[in-house]
Formats: C-alpha cells, structure tokens, sequence
C-alpha cells in the first residue's frame, strides 16, 4: 500500500517514506507502531484508554507512554473530509470496479468534479 504514496518536494525525486502517518485509535496497535517505527516514520496515532491503563498496570515494565503530535492530530480532519467527499460518489463507496486501474481512474474522475465545485461560485 505505501508503495503508492508519492511525497513532493521542491526538487528530486518524490520520496516514498513520509514525515508522518497520521491514524485514529483504531490503529494504535503494538504491531503498527512498531511498523511505522522501522520506517523511521513518525506515527500521529492517539493511545487507546484501555492500553493506557495495560501500561499503567504495569508500572515501570509497562514501558513509555506513546508520543502524540496533537497538533499534527487535528489536522487529520481535512483527510477525513476529503474521503467523504470522494465516497459521496457511489462508484467509489461500493467499489463495484473490478480493478485497481478503473478504481484509480474513478478516483482521478471524482477529485477532478470535487475540484471543479470548489472553482466554480456558489449561487444561492
């Protein structure tokens, strides 16, 4: 999956690792921190309530707590947009194309009219 991810910088290359990968809790897992660490890429990702607590429980053996960027967290949010923006289309909520090309280019399709909406003036 990360393979795809491109990031711009002024000149060269696009590198393929970003700076940070930013989730909710849902992925605080052990085992995707640990991922993401391998990388060298730093993890935006809140710790859940009951893994605090496993930790606590612990004391010292418990470990550190996890490093959060609350700042870099909110951001988020404009992600997350995004995406309901994109699944608004329903081609791309179901999935129906068979393939990753089509599914891609049904992408490319609804960013395009997403764009377009956000150029043209509202009427009201």
């Amino acid at each position: 999956m990360l393979k795809k991810v491109r990031v711009r910088v002024p000149v060269g290359r696009p590198r393929t690792r970003p700076d940070a990968v930013a989730g909710d809790k849902a992925y605080s897992s052990r085992g995707n921190r640990a991922h993401l660490r391998n990388r060298r890429i730093k993890a935006v990702i809140p710790e859940k309530k009951d893994q605090a607590a496993n930790r606590k429980k612990k004391g010292s053996k418990g470990g550190r707590p996890v490093g959060h960027d609350a700042e870099l967290y909110k951001q988020r949010n404009t992600v997350e947009r995004l995406i309901n923006k994109l699944k608004a289309w329903r081609g791309i909520a179901t999935r129906f194309d068979k393939t990753p090309e089509s599914y891609l280019a049904g992408l490319n399709l609804r960013a395009s009219m997403i764009w377009i909406d956000d150029l043209l003036p509202t009427i009201d």
